[in-house]
C-alpha cells in the first residue's frame, strides 16, 4: 500500500480546517438548548417570508434629523443596526448617526462584531483607535475634517471628539448587522452586578475610595 506523502497530508488537512468554519457570533451569547418549546432565539433575526417583504422592509429614516446632544457626554449615536432596521438582516452591514455638541465626545468603546467606517460631514473630530497589547496598546489617532474618512478596525478601543467650536456631524458604517457596543467606563465601572472593587484598584492602581466613587456614578449612555 502507498502511502501520501507527510507534506501532502498536512496541506489536506489545512484546507480541510480553512474550508469547515462556523458562522461569526451575531449577538453577544447564544446558549444551546435541548428543550425546543424554549429555544426561540438564533444568532441574528428570524427571516419575514419574502414573499411578504415590501419597499418599507428597505428604508430606515431615522438618520434624517440631528439628535439632542444635550447630556454629559455632548454626543448622542443612533443607531441604524437590525434591530432598527429589519431590512438588513443577514446582510453584514449597519449604519450609525453621530451628533456632536462643542466638546462634545463619543467616549472610548468597542464593536465586538464590526469594523467601524467613518466620514465627517460637518465639523472637526479628532479620532484614534488603540491597538491591542500585540502592537503595546499602540494609539493611532488623526485631526479629521469635512469629508474626512477613518476606519477603525474589528473589536479595537475609539473614540470621536469635536475639537471645533461648533456643531460636528459624522456617519459611520459598520461590517455587521449588530456590531456590538461595549462604552469602556459604562462597562467597567457601571456593569450590573458591580465588578469587585477589589479587582478594580488592583487592575487600575486605584485607592478604594476613588473606585467607590467611580461606581457610584451614573455612567450615561449615549446611544
Amino acid at each position: 500500500m502507498k502511502f501520501l506523502p507527510i507534506s501532502l497530508l498536512i496541506l489536506a488537512l489545512a484546507t480541510a480546517g480553512a474550508l469547515a468554519y462556523d458562522p461569526s457570533p451575531l449577538q453577544d451569547i447564544c446558549v444551546a438548548t435541548n428543550d425546543l418549546e424554549s429555544g426561540v432565539f438564533v444568532n441574528g433575526k428570524f427571516c419575514k417570508d419574502p414573499k411578504q417583504a415590501t419597499a418599507d422592509d428597505f428604508v430606515f429614516m431615522g438618520l434624517r434629523n440631528p439628535a439632542n446632544t444635550s447630556n454629559p457626554l455632548g454626543s448622542k449615536v443612533t443607531q441604524a443596526f437590525v434591530q432598527q432596521f429589519p431590512g438588513l438582516n443577514t446582510l453584514g452591514i449597519s449604519m450609525a448617526r453621530i451628533d456632536f455638541a462643542p466638546g462634545g465626545l463619543n467616549p472610548p468603546h468597542t464593536h465586538p462584531r464590526g469594523t467601524e467606517l467613518l466620514v465627517v460631514v460637518e465639523g472637526t473630530l479628532l479620532v484614534g483607535f488603540v491597538t491591542s497589547d500585540q502592537l503595546n496598546n499602540t494609539l493611532f489617532t488623526k485631526v479629521l475634517y469635512k469629508g474626512d474618512v477613518f476606519v477603525f478596525p474589528i473589536g479595537l478601543i475609539h473614540f470621536q471628539l469635536n475639537i471645533g467650536n461648533t456643531y460636528a456631524l459624522a456617519f459611520s458604517g459598520l461590517s455587521s448587522q449588530n456590531p456590538g457596543l461595549i462604552t469602556i467606563a459604562n462597562a467597567v465601572f457601571g456593569a450590573k452586578a458591580p465588578i469587585s472593587a477589589d479587582v478594580l484598584t488592583k487592575a487600575f492602581q486605584l485607592d478604594k475610595k476613588v473606585v467607590d466613587h467611580l461606581e457610584a456614578q451614573f455612567w450615561y449612555d449615549n446611544n
